[in-house]
């Protein structure tokens, strides 16, 4: 390692990425809407050519006035310049099929478009050619180049977009459940457009044949046409020799990067990688060719890429606003980073918290895996519940036990606690998920009281249906336990396994026995700092358990806020 300072201004790096990516998709969204209206104006050729020239006579006043001509042109050039930018700023060009696909047909559109784009509305302008569907299908169908590169123009294009707009849209919601609405069109629109080609030129075929084709319009000025065929090759000339100047000046700064400075990366699974500074650490594990989720493809939307710093947390430059953003999203904890976003300075070691080949299910959700953490339990569960059962229509029992964990609810949602598990008539929360166990352990007794007055404004309430107050026992215990997220992919729930839980668990048994409804561990009294002193202690070996647990007994939790407020 020869670096000894950060990199001068890494914000800077990021901010017009950013803003370009911003245009790169804006423009792409104009060009989008422009090749669907186009593909479907084709498709009608289906049905015959003038009704292609009766969707075409709508579409036309909209894109060639000026304002639409203005938007047009300048996407149809921003677009491209920006994906060549977008490859300048590559680091590596290790990166998922998707990603690769993406690039390389988005390269290839040019190419091939620029020949379509000149003979059609440039055409019009400098040789006063005809842009109707009856010239231009006439013109193709006369060209045999033309012939072959119209096809392959419409799935090309038509492919560069799904993806982008596929991976663009996947992450959000609702997206995947119209997917079997939106799949069908996909496929179909290319395809009918084609066949809408196609039939449009049989039938001129077939009207040039019985003598039904429309006169012979004025062949173009031979001036015009050679002016045309040069400006043509001027502008793809142009974008070749773009493309290559990038290609050659990425091979001159990967030689430089690599004399500068770099760092080295110990990933978990025993290998060490070095990178030069200033490439992300997905760029870099990218490049090392190890398999890293990234299901947004780096630009820090689906959190997929996270990763645990496990050393050199202290010397990392801070998470700038996109990425902090994103880490909040899943209330992520301060040694969580995102590769894509992450440019490191010094060594580090670390753990991916996603496994490589995630799909867009997991992406922005909280799903992490199991790992040590001291947090606070808690245990509810309602007393005598069969009781329910006897007495009442089980659309009644219902009504009551979504009622009681509905207060439930409320109530860790006030006090900062997660809503774990449920079973029948019970659940587990978590406190000290997203703080520190002291404050998860003083939170979780806060939650305590918050049930208490919530059920008993609720047996007000529900006093006439109930007949006997419903009654609840609490239990709440803090150490060390597996947290992380179990459960289908689609419906992760954050959840924690060990003896913490177990003794949690079994100490709400314990509030029968002293009929109280609260029971606190002494082990969470001391972590969470608070002196529970002035209640009954006991000490009992639990089930499951051989080393007794001293806990105390609370008639009722309110009696705790005394205790909280010192």
């Amino acid at each position: 390692m020869h670096t000894s300072a950060p990199l001068p201004s890494l914000e800077a790096i990021r901010a017009p990425g950013r803003a370009l990516r911003a245009l790169r998709l804006g423009s792409g969204l104009v060009l989008a809407v422009y090749v669907t209206a186009h593909l479907c104006n084709h498709a009608l050729g289906v049905f015959s050519i003038d009704t292609q020239e009766a969707l075409l006579d709508v579409l036309r006043p909209i894109w060639q006035s000026a304002p639409g001509t203005t938007v047009l042109y300048t996407a149809l050039i921003l677009h491209p310049l920006l994906g060549l930018y977008a490859l300048w700023r590559r680091q590596t060009l290790r990166m998922p099929a998707w990603e690769r696909a993406q690039l390389a047909l988005g390269l290839a559109v040019p190419l091939l478009l620029i020949p379509h784009v000149f003979g059609t509305r440039v055409s019009a302008s400098i040789a006063g050619t005809e842009t109707t569907y009856h010239a231009v299908v006439a013109g193709i169908f006369a060209n045999p180049a033309a012939m072959i590169r119209q096809p392959v123009l419409v799935t090309i294009v038509w492919a560069h977009l799904c993806v982008g707009l596929h991976y663009w849209l996947r992450l959000r919601d609702g997206y995947r459940r119209s997917l079997r609405f939106i799949y069908p069109l996909a496929v179909m629109l290319p395809v009918l457009a084609l066949f809408g080609f196609w039939g449009a030129g049989i039938e001129l075929g077939e009207a040039a044949a019985s003598g039904r084709a429309p006169p012979a319009r004025k062949a173009p000025n031979p001036q015009a046409v050679a002016l045309l065929e040069a400006r043509q090759q001027q502008v793809g000339g142009t974008y070749v020799a773009l493309l290559a100047i990038v290609l050659l000046g990425r091979g001159v700064r990967r030689r430089r990067s690599a004399r500068g400075g770099a760092y080295r990366v110990h990933h978990a699974d025993g290998r060490v990688i070095t990178a030069p500074v200033g490439h992300t650490l997905l760029e870099a594990l990218r490049e090392a060719g190890i398999a890293h989720a990234s299901v947004c493809g780096g630009r820090a939307r689906c959190t997929t890429c996270r990763v645990r710093v496990d050393r050199g947390l202290r010397e990392l430059p801070p998470p700038q606003p996109l990425e902090l953003a994103a880490l909040q999203r899943i209330h992520a904890d301060s040694d969580v980073r995102l590769a894509c976003q992450l440019r490191p300075v010094r060594n580090i070691r670390i753990t991916p918290l996603m496994p490589p080949h995630v799909g867009a299910s997991d992406a922005g959700s909280a799903r992490m895996p199991g790992r040590e953490r001291r947090v606070a339990v808690m245990f509810v569960d309602l007393r005598e519940s069969s009781r329910l059962g006897e007495q009442r229509m089980p659309y009644d029992v219902f009504f009551i036990l979504n009622r009681f964990f509905a207060e439930l609810a409320e109530a860790l949602r006030e006090t900062g606690g997660y809503y774990s598990t449920f079973n029948g008539d019970g659940l587990m929360a978590l406190y000290g998920t997203t703080t520190d166990v002291r404050r998860g352990c003083r939170d979780a007794m806060r939650g305590a009281i918050a049930i208490a007055e919530r059920l008993a404004k609720m047996n007000a309430a529900l006093a006439a249906d109930l007949g006997e107050p419903l009654q609840a026992g609490i239990s709440i215990h803090a150490g060390e336990a597996i947290v992380g997220t179990m459960g289908p992919p689609a419906t992760p729930l954050l959840s924690a396994l060990g003896d913490t839980v177990n003794v949690a668990a079994r100490l709400e048994e314990e509030t029968k026995q002293h009929r109280c409804v609260l029971v606190v561990s002494a082990a969470c009294a001391e972590a969470g700092e608070v002196d529970l002193s002035a209640f009954p202690r006991h000490t009992s070996t639990v089930r499951g358990r051989s080393e007794p647990v001293t806990y105390y007994a609370i008639r009722e939790p309110h009696l705790l806020a005394p205790a909280l407020a010192q």
